[in-house]
């Protein structure tokens, strides 16, 4: 009897590209010590999460999913975002079911009981999946534009910027994925160190459900500036901070950056009238740092804060005033004199005067990496901003097709070495709709970008910025050559 059999790597390839997950090999067995060279294939399967986006009855929300086009894709795939188990609206009924990846596709929801939404995309659809969540509230201390783009769940988070002073209202949101709980405990740093309480330890996340958890309840005293820590004991969740300010308005603050000696804070809107930097040094390491901003004409010293020191274990906070000056720019935190203590940092940015305020929320960027995307685009009121902190980069961005209707269009911009390159004028032909704006590294780099969205109220600069950040819509495989065995019996 004669039986053909497929080699053990060969196999392992096959199931790494069906399943979208990365695998290791070892040296073959002939004695080369040289493991098999990887190719990137598109992911089969992503997850997003969404938290609640309001608990104003004025609020109105407009979720954006989209998929750029990704050569080498499954022909086929899903995709859909669902209620939490827990919600009280509309349990069961799918928000968003996209249909093809380089079309948006968009749904709105109004009122304070709008859940959180659970979402996965499969085969076509899974690659580079994006899904922003903006919800406008004209009035009331939760008024501003609030622009978050859906997270996948992880296990540990960093989130400096946040506040229990008064006037501030922050809520962390965790949202777990998984049909098993989640248990999740929630740190606080303040100016002195670590604020001791045991009342974020131990918190449970129920299957498919989401948590609001109210800062200010988990310390005695008020604290003006806040590090939060999120780690999950057991699961994955997605966390992010609804931060309402009563007079400076609302938005999301997204987690930063991992930890690490240099950051880089992508887009600080040209007209800004006040920011403040939040950063904490998680380690045992006191940090030195030297600041500067990455204008279109290079970087500069802002003076004044040219320098700063981190104690360890402590968050830091200072006034930068109207840093950009009139030109858009990024702030770049840098080590200073071999310092190699690691960061995280946050940027609260505020536009307007008086009561005419708004606040959001600049958080350390990861970087584009090869590709990155982000959602909800309009005709009108934004701003991508793109930043190089190596040797130059040279950059490809493609404006989608609208959700309505639309062609889409693509145009290339050199990134020279530490400029802001600001792009608000590529719009897709005969728009109808929302977009999306991919972004894709073709030379240098890192490159570290984000998004401005601008919808003004009743002479209100009411905004929102969100950071790009890699889609890791590609999954490196181990190349294999098939083997087939001829077994005699």
């Amino acid at each position: 009897m004669k039986r053909t059999t497929l080699s053990l790597f060969a196999t392992t390839a096959a199931l790494a590209a069906v399943t979208g997950l990365a695998v290791v090999t070892m040296p073959g067995a002939d004695g080369d010590d040289a493991a098999p060279s990887a190719a990137r294939l598109p992911v089969e399967r992503s997850g997003l999460l969404c938290p609640a986006p309001s608990d104003s009855d004025l609020a109105d929300t407009t979720y954006t999913s989209y998929t750029p086009k990704s050569p080498g894709a499954s022909d086929s795939g899903r995709a859909v975002l669902d209620p939490a188990a827990r919600a009280k609206k509309k349990a069961g009924a799918p928000a968003l079911r996209p249909a093809e990846p380089g079309t948006p596709v968009t749904a709105e929801e109004s009122g304070a009981d709008v859940p959180a939404l659970i979402g996965a995309a499969e085969g076509r659809l899974a690659p580079g999946w994006t899904v922003q969540q903006t919800t406008t509230v004209t009035a009331g201390e939760g008024r501003g534009v609030l622009g978050l783009a859906c997270a996948a769940p992880d296990t540990e988070f960093w989130l400096p910027g946040a506040s229990t002073a008064e006037g501030r209202t922050d809520y962390v949101h965790l949202t777990n994925p998984d049909d098993a709980a989640a248990v999740v405990d929630i740190e606080l740093h303040g100016k002195d160190g670590a604020l001791a309480s045991s009342l974020g330890e131990d918190i449970q996340v129920q299957p498919r459900a989401t948590v609001p958890v109210l800062l200010s309840t988990l310390t005695d005293e008020p604290q003006g500036d806040l590090t939060v820590h999120v780690t999950v004991r057991s699961g994955r969740v997605a966390a992010a901070i609804r931060a309402v300010d009563a007079e400076r308005g609302a938005d999301w603050l997204a987690p930063a950056a991992d930890p690490a000696p240099a950051v880089v804070l992508p887009g600080v809107p040209e007209d800004v009238t006040a920011a403040r930097l939040v950063v904490f040094a998680p380690g045992d390491q006191d940090a030195e740092l030297t600041l500067q901003v990455a204008s279109p004409n290079g970087p500069i010293v802002p003076a004044g804060n040219e320098e700063l020191h981190v104690k360890a274990g402590m968050t830091t906070a200072v006034d930068l005033g109207e840093i950009t000056r009139g030109e858009p720019g990024s702030l770049l935190l840098a080590p200073k004199d071999g310092s190699s203590a690691p960061v995280v940092a946050a940027l609260q940015v505020v536009r307007g005067k008086g009561d005419r305020r708004e606040t959001a929320y600049l958080p350390a960027s990861t970087g584009i990496g090869a590709r990155a995307t982000v959602a909800d685009n309009r005709a009108e009121g934004g701003a991508l901003a793109l930043t190089s902190t190596g040797r130059g980069a040279k950059v490809r961005v493609t404006a989608s097709a609208g959700s309505g209707g639309g062609a889409p269009v693509s145009r290339t911009y050199p990134v020279p070495e530490g400029t802001t390159v600001r792009v608000d004028d590529l719009v897709p032909k005969g728009l109808e709709g929302a977009y999306a704006l991919t972004v894709e590294t073709l030379s240098g780099g890192p490159v570290h970008a984000s998004r401005m969205l601008e919808l003004p109220e009743d002479g209100i600069p009411m905004f929102t910025v969100q950071t790009l950040a890699d889609d890791r819509g590609t999954v490196a495989v181990p190349k294999a050559e098939e083997d087939l065995s001829v077994l005699q019996d």
